[in-house]
């Protein structure tokens, strides 16, 4: 059949094209199941909704915030016959935040909630179910975040500079006046944080802040333009008020206004202390890290002076741990800094039974000399997409034993199916509650030739 004019031409399906629904409308709504990251789902005329804040079985109107095709996101505005697993939310912003979505659920079911799409996506793409389940390392489910986020926006219209959390399906800022999965130190400085930034002579120049409590508690604001003489003098003043160190950071890298201060935190069961700076990454949940940390060596087991590969290392957060009870540790990472800042860490705590390299992980390693005696067991603990072109490497590496820590249960799934290609097996598998309050899943698998 010959083709007319410059494009193709479809002829109409028969069906009625329905109206579009408008973001804010609301809609009541029966909940009949719930989706993995927790959202209630409906169905209403052919419609999908997603809807954030709902629990099974309940009644309720929601208001949309997205619609496209046969899918609505929405979130709860009222609920109308509640489940009796529904619980006061703690925070007075949760329901308009976009940080916490399941602080209506109970603990024990936020848990469940995890380990079913932990367990649905190693089924669905890899086709396996571990040998043993472990139960999740979870901590206390308030009060665990030692570092977080704070958007900041100024209002012209308003004059008023607005502090908080994303809202949910949205850039609005959400202004806070408390956030109870802060750590404690972290909470009692949040009410005089907020006043001197509101204080300042230019808060138009503020971009964000961050909050980081460690071996000290500091404050890090982002500036997108110079600081005048007095607004700096403001920040310098309520953080020797609050005893807390002040990190500013314009178009370089972050500095303290002290010079010569240092964050960190420690390892208590490894007798450790970790140097690190504002930008780099580290576990936000301390109990949850240590307990993490310390299933990984369980899982590894390595005999002394045994060669341990830690891929994707940071800051030495599992290396120095191995190194400490007798590993010979190789870590890899990408980026140079903190390969450099994984070097002073290991010099800092006496450890010289590990070498960091930086390295393209997305290339071949064993062609590399550090890579040519072979590994007895291998820690990997990869961003959200994954370590597909790592793990591909994995059978020449000569591991017996291989610990995935993941921080998205899809791409751990995809890359268990790889690791089952070249003769692995999945003998154990657990979730790690880093996120409570979330719908965030991490998780670890051990893998065995």
């Amino acid at each position: 059949m010959a083709r007319q004019g410059g494009g193709l031409r479809f002829q109409p399906s028969g069906g009625e094209k329905k109206p579009q629904i408008p973001v804010g409308k609301k809609q009541r709504l029966t909940i009949e199941r719930l989706a993995n990251d927790g959202r209630g789902i409906a169905f209403v005329e052919g419609r999908t909704w997603f809807v954030e804040g709902a629990l099974i079985g309940e009644q309720i109107e929601a208001r949309v915030l997205a619609a496209r095709s046969q899918v609505v996101e929405a979130r709860v505005g009222r609920v109308l016959a509640p489940s009796a697993q529904r619980r006061p939310e703690p925070c007075p912003h949760a329901r308009v935040c976009g940080g916490c979505t399941l602080q209506h659920m109970p603990a024990d079911d936020q848990l469940a909630l995890k380990q079913r799409s932990l367990a649905e996506q190693l089924s669905r793409v890899a086709g396996v179910e571990p040998e043993q389940w472990v139960p999740p390392l979870a901590s206390p489910e308030f009060g665990y975040r030692r570092r977080a986020r704070l958007a900041v926006r100024w209002d012209p219209k308003a004059r008023r500079l607005n502090v908080g959390f994303r809202a949910s399906a949205s850039q609005d800022i959400v202004s806070i006046e408390q956030c109870p999965v802060l750590v404690q130190p972290l909470q009692l400085l949040l009410p005089e944080l907020l006043a001197v930034l509101k204080a300042l002579d230019k808060p138009q120049a503020i971009g964000h802040v961050e909050l980081f409590s460690g071996t000290a508690e500091a404050v890090l604001v982002r500036h997108t333009a110079p600081l005048s003489e007095v607004d700096r003098q403001r920040l310098g003043t309520f953080a020797e008020a609050q005893g807390v160190q002040l990190w500013l950071q314009g178009e370089g890298p972050a500095a303290p206004l002290q010079p010569g201060q240092a964050l960190g935190y420690r390892l208590a069961r490894w007798d450790l202390q970790l140097d690190w700076r504002p930008g780099d990454f580290v576990q936000v949940n301390a109990p949850v890290n240590e307990a993490m940390i310390a299933q990984a060596l369980d899982w590894l087991a390595p005999v002394q002076n045994a060669r341990v590969l830690d891929l994707f290392c940071g800051l030495g957060n599992f290396a120095l741990p191995l190194a400490r009870i007798g590993a010979q540790v190789t870590g890899v990472e990408g980026v140079e800094t903190m390969v450099g800042r994984a070097r002073t860490n290991a010099e800092h705590n006496g450890l010289e039974n590990m070498h960091f390299h930086q390295a393209d992980l997305s290339k071949p390693l064993a062609e590399a000399d550090w890579a040519c005696e072979g590994f007895h067991a291998v820690l990997l603990d990869p961003p959200r997409d994954g370590a597909l072109e790592v793990v591909k490497q994995m059978a020449t590496l000569g591991a017996e034993r291989v610990v995935y820590v993941s921080c998205n249960p899809a791409t751990l799934a995809r890359d268990a199916a790889e690791l089952i290609r070249q003769g692995y097996r999945l003998t154990r598998a657990g979730m790690l509650d880093m996120f409570p309050q979330t719908a965030h899943v991490e998780a670890m698998a051990l893998f065995e030739r």
